[in-house]
């Protein structure tokens, strides 16, 4: 194998590789007597058939196969020899070859950077530290009081009010036809609750057990269903009855309806909770601030086509969001090309923190083990509520798959790895600082 480098500018480079017909040659002979041992020919024992008849029937898709392989190792041992890590996948284009004659093809490729991590131990972090206090404690009671609430029928006949439940039989139509989900019965309907298409609730108040009304709606341009959105529609309803909530009390009682052993339990798994969002809410600040002090610390070159691919997706997400029609604050007022440029300054700070972490990792061996794609598996299997089972099978089924959790999780780890080694010192604040959205960078 003959390698010219014909291009060494910044981190890209060109190679042309020259491959003898003779190598070729070689590995087309040895796979086509491999083959020769198993394939069956009319007339002839497996094993015994000439390799002239071999190469008639079988010589162009084993070319083809020994091509794809010889152009793989030799660009592989290429890049190894010269100690190159690519930062992607290198393009490569056969520029030479027919049977008989050697093989010359081009490669080119961005090369991963040297990159020299600073002493972790010289970065000073702050980690904000919030204390659960009763008051959150209580909040937190009231939500789940709200999540929980209970109805009973009124006892004295009377117009519903905001608060109110009201069980309904609805049907709605578009232009005089009825539409798919657009019927139900016995649907109790907490007035306020803002669970229905706008505008729908607002028009029940007032109404009695047994009166029917035609309720006038317009769905949101955006509404889930294609067949219904941004359309008008008149919904018939009738109120069937009108409850009114009821006082919750945090006792016993209702702490084993919500699956606690009792209300001092109950208490205790809402404090842990609330400790764990803090934890959280801290740990993402924290590591906000580590990359931020990365990003002041490193500046090293980066691949241009990764930066591409990078802001190709960001730009990709933008444009789909603008679809729904959501932008952007701090994009306001700009023009295409303004926005484009200040995105693919976060695309280059992500390729140059993403290729930091993974350095780092890389020097300090940081792996992630099996045990540990599983267990993020099954994180990732909890965001869909219902379907935990099927997530994890299709991780289980699917390798590709399944690596995919695997960068996650190695940054967390190697984040974590230098914040151990990074001075960190308390920062107590209340629970409103500890969630509040951090200035923009």
């Amino acid at each position: 194998m003959q390698v010219t480098e014909t291009l060494a500018e910044g981190l890209k480079r060109e190679f042309t590789i020259l491959v003898p017909a003779a190598d070729i040659a070689a590995q087309v002979d040895e796979r086509l007597t491999a083959l020769g041992t198993t394939v069956k020919v009319p007339g002839f024992r497996p094993g015994k058939v000439p390799m002239t008849m071999l190469r008639q029937r079988y010589g162009r898709s084993v070319m083809g196969e020994v091509l794809e392989q010889v152009v793989e190792t030799s660009s592989a041992k290429a890049l190894e020899e010269r100690g190159l890590r690519p930062a992607m996948m290198p393009k490569i284009k056969v520029t030479q070859f027919d049977e008989g004659a050697d093989l010359e093809y081009s490669m080119s490729l961005e090369v991963i950077p040297e990159i020299t991590p600073v002493d972790f131990a010289t970065l000073e972090l702050e980690r904000p530290v919030a204390d659960v206090t009763d008051k959150e404690i209580e909040d937190a009671l009231d939500r789940l009081k709200q999540r929980y609430k209970r109805f009973e029928p009124i006892t004295e006949a009377r117009p519903a009010a905001n608060g109110d439940s009201v069980l309904i039989d609805f049907e709605g139509k578009i232009d005089g036809v009825p539409f798919e989900g657009g019927k139900g019965e016995g649907y109790g309907l907490e007035l306020g609750s803002n669970t229905f298409i706008p505008g729908f609730e607002e028009q029940l108040l007032g109404i009695n057990a047994g009166e029917t009304r035609d309720i006038k709606v317009a769905f949101p341009a955006d509404y889930p269903s294609a067949e219904v959105a941004g359309k008008d529609a008149v919904f018939t309803v009738t109120a069937t009855e009108i409850r009114t909530a009821v006082e919750q009390v945090v006792d016993d009682a209702f702490a084993t309806s919500v699956g606690a052993e009792s209300a001092e339990k109950l208490r205790e798994a809402v404090r842990g909770e609330i400790e764990r969002e803090f934890a959280n809410a801290s740990r993402m600040r924290l590591k906000r601030a580590l990359l931020d002090k990365l990003a002041e610390t490193h500046d090293f070159e980066v691949p241009a086509g990764m930066v591409e691919a990078e802001f190709e997706g960001i730009w990709k997400r933008v444009e789909e969001a603008r679809g729904r029609g959501v932008t952007d604050p701090d994009m306001e007022g700009k023009s295409d090309d303004e926005q484009k440029t200040e995105y693919r300054a976060i695309a280059t700070r992500r390729v140059r923190l993403g290729l930091l972490l993974a350095e780092v990792g890389r020097i300090n061996q940081i792996r992630v083990s099996e045990d540990e794609l599983r267990r993020a598996a099954i994180r990732e299997a909890t965001r869909y509520p219902g379907q935990e089972r099927a997530v994890i099978e299709y991780f289980q089924k699917n390798r590709d798959a399944m690596e995919s959790l695997k960068a996650p999780v190695l940054e967390e780890k190697v984040v974590d790895f230098i914040l151990d080694i990074a001075k960190l010192t308390d920062k107590s604040m209340t629970p409103a600082e500890l969630f509040e959205e951090p200035a923009a960078d």
